[in-house]
């Protein structure tokens, strides 16, 4: 009897998880390229509203609580402090919205072929991540022209701030955009948390009004929520040093930074790699329904 090796076959419909995107990483690229290229399709400013978007809101946010309640008189450079925790909220509302969208809004994908599916929420967050570029961009000028040199430990909070926020939000995205499958509803609960994710974080206000005002346990727990640690890493490479050298040139006085910042940015991202490991089981729990619920 002739025996046939299946060694090379696999299962139709269950692969490696978040693994699989190493051997498709060309359907990736494909996927990144058409999110890209179809985002502002039809659009007069086209790639113009990746800047007119986070200036519009940086406006409002600057007129409210910079003058009306007067924050700028409490931290210098108000103006850096404020666009560098934008961007990073936006990076991280951007990415979670997009994946939890991924699936249904590739549907067409999802029920004709076999490919990991774990690839739209991915493809998602990198797309979210060029979009990120042109905002990080403008703050960078911003802070070159006010005299920012890099440091190597600036340049890690940089990158580790990056992190935190895109596997926290892959692991959400992925979390919610399963459910958001068979359970539309779920789009409601993520809405929500961006609400959360924008004012339970030390961007519109400084982490110090949160430790005078919260009991310290619960102030601990703020400090190591992915978001906030990232934040204000972000902080720490792109606006300390522009302030620390405007208060030099000056005079003031600049409020100290977190203590254990580095321990509760290991944390944060602990708790972002537990994030996507949740996401990622949910994901592959309910993956196997995908093609008859859309």
């Amino acid at each position: 009897m002739t025996t046939v090796d299946l060694s090379e076959f696999r299962t139709p419909g269950r692969g490696r998880g978040i693994l699989d995107v190493f051997r498709w990483h060309y359907l990736l690229r494909l996927l990144v390229r058409k999110g890209t290229q179809t985002r502002y399709r039809n659009s007069a400013l086209g790639w113009g509203w990746s800047y007119v978007k986070p200036a519009a809101q940086f406006g409002v946010y600057y007129v409210v609580m910079g003058i009306i309640l007067e924050l700028h008189r409490n931290i210098p450079l108000f103006a850096v402090y404020l666009f560098s925790g934008i961007v990073m909220v936006n990076f991280f509302n951007e990415s979670f919205s997009n994946a939890t969208k991924s699936i249904t809004d590739n549907r067409a994908l999802v029920k004709k072929i076999y490919l990991p599916r774990e690839l739209f929420p991915i493809a998602a967050v990198i797309g979210a991540f060029i979009h990120f570029l042109p905002q990080a961009a403008i703050l960078l000028v911003v802070c070159l022209l006010m005299g920012w040199t890099p440091s190597l430990i600036g340049l890690a909070a940089i990158v580790v701030a990056i992190v935190i926020v895109a596997v926290t939000a892959l692991g959400l995205g992925m979390f919610f955009g399963a459910l958001n499958v068979a359970y539309r509803d779920a789009q409601n609960f993520v809405e929500i948390i961006q609400v959360f994710s924008t004012w339970s974080v030390p961007v519109l206000y400084t982490w110090h009004m949160v430790a005078d005002k919260a009991p310290e346990w619960l102030f601990n727990i703020y400090m190591v929520n992915p978001l906030a640690a990232a934040v204000e890493l972000f902080h720490r490479g792109m606006w300390r040093p522009v302030a620390e050298r405007a208060i030099a040139t000056d005079g003031g006085e600049l409020f100290a930074g977190p203590a254990n910042l580095w321990l509760n940015a290991g944390i944060g991202l602990a708790i972002a790699v537990v994030f996507l490991l949740a996401g990622q089981a949910v994901f592959r729990r309910f993956e196997r329904r995908f093609a008859q619920d859309l």
